[in-house]
């Protein structure tokens, strides 16, 4: 089984691999559609990828790995810096090669990746969005309360903030209704809804965000992960006679 090692940036990806004669290989692609899907076609048949987990620099080519039925694992860089020992000195190629050991070493904890589905995709984009116009809306009604303090009002200014606040919340109540039909249109989503609501606190908002950010449960499907991913599981803290303040995961979602 050949490890490909990939270090993902926006604009492309640094490749380490052996080639068949076992010698030390690297190369370059652009991190678009049709690069990816001539490079994939000269994956040999059996072969893995270990990418560095970057968010969505790497979206594409999970998408098309699923395609062409090339097995790819995603890693934490933190994970992978922390599993080979000391080492020195960072640049694309270098951590390429890190992943490609890492790969090769470690191929019993990998966890292949699938894309999300398409309904997945729209609600994590839409969620997104809901995020930056809340966001933006906050802004402005902060702004707008410093600007109250003033002995002398715009009114055009008021006029004009007025309309973008009502545009904004009618913009945030369209993406949460987009969001409400999508779950309630998908029988997966819905019945995972359902069980979410019926939990003793947790409301409409909190089982929208839990379904999106767990992957419908799928991603983070047991308690311990989901408690870990909270923030709300703290870790033991103690070596000897040493005993340490228990803290949880810096990786948390406190959101």
């Amino acid at each position: 089984m050949q490890v490909y090692g990939i270090d993902l940036s926006k604009e492309k990806f640094d490749v380490n691999f052996l080639d068949v004669n076992g010698k030390e290989k690297h190369r370059t692609v652009k991190n678009e559609f049709s690069a990816i899907c001539g490079f994939l076609r000269e994956v040999p048949m059996g072969s893995i990828l270990c990418a560095e987990h970057t968010g969505t620099y790497g979206d594409v080519l999970v998408f098309l790995c699923n395609q062409y039925g090339v097995g790819i694992a995603l890693v934490p860089g933190y994970t992978v810096r922390h599993s080979l020992g000391l080492v020195k000195g960072k640049s694309d190629p270098v951590d390429a090669f890190r992943l490609r050991e890492y790969g090769e070493r470690f191929n019993d904890k990998l966890s292949f990746r699938e894309y999300q589905g398409e309904h997945m995709s729209e609600l994590r984009q839409l969620y997104s969005l809901r995020s930056q116009l809340v966001k933006a809306r906050k802004e402005l009604r902060t702004g707008a309360h410093a600007r109250d303090q003033l002995p002398v009002q715009s009114v055009a200014a008021n006029l004009i903030l007025k309309a973008s606040l009502d545009a904004l919340d009618d913009q945030v109540e369209q993406v949460e209704k987009e969001i409400r039909e999508i779950i309630m249109n998908d029988g997966d989503f819905k019945e995972n809804y359902s069980l979410s609501v019926s939990v003793l606190g947790v409301g409409p908002v909190i089982a929208r965000e839990m379904i999106i950010k767990t992957g419908n449960f799928k991603v983070i499907d047991t308690a311990r992960k989901a408690a870990s991913y909270a923030g709300v599981c703290p870790f033991p803290n103690s070596s000897g006679n040493m005993v340490g303040k228990s803290r949880t995961s810096p990786f948390a979602d406190r959101a």
